[in-house]
């Protein structure tokens, strides 16, 4: 097997996959908290400036952008859990099932948030 086709099939293993993921929803995270702090600091300055900000909160795109950041906490959450047995338990014959459960958490998680939101 050439050193090219080698990473091209490691590349498109789930473990990579999930360490892609964790680290592109760690980074998403990160982007988010600029909003986040926005949001806190305009507690700080009244009601109004509150209520005019939860008011566009209320819009659905917004709701939607609220679901993509759950999955992306719940994704990170996961992946970060996987990483932590592997470190703890060393590589196993099991990692696709972690990889798995890692994602399918994520998913239910975002599900039952979506379910809420609408």
């Amino acid at each position: 097997m050439t050193n090219g086709s080698y990473a091209l099939k490691a590349r498109s293993h789930p473990s990579y996959v999930a360490f892609i993921l964790h680290r592109v929803s760690g980074l998403l995270l990160a982007a988010f908290l600029p909003l986040h702090f926005l949001a806190l600091s305009q507690a700080l300055h009244g009601e109004a400036a509150l209520d005019s900000f939860l008011s566009w909160a209320d819009n659905p795109m917004v709701k939607i952008a609220e679901v993509g950041l759950v999955l992306m906490l719940a994704l990170h959450l996961g992946c970060g859990l996987r990483v932590m047995a592997l470190e703890a338990l060393g590589w196993t014959s099991w990692q696709k099932s972690m990889v798995a459960i890692a994602f399918g958490g994520s998913l239910v998680a975002g599900t039952f948030f979506l379910l809420r939101v609408f």
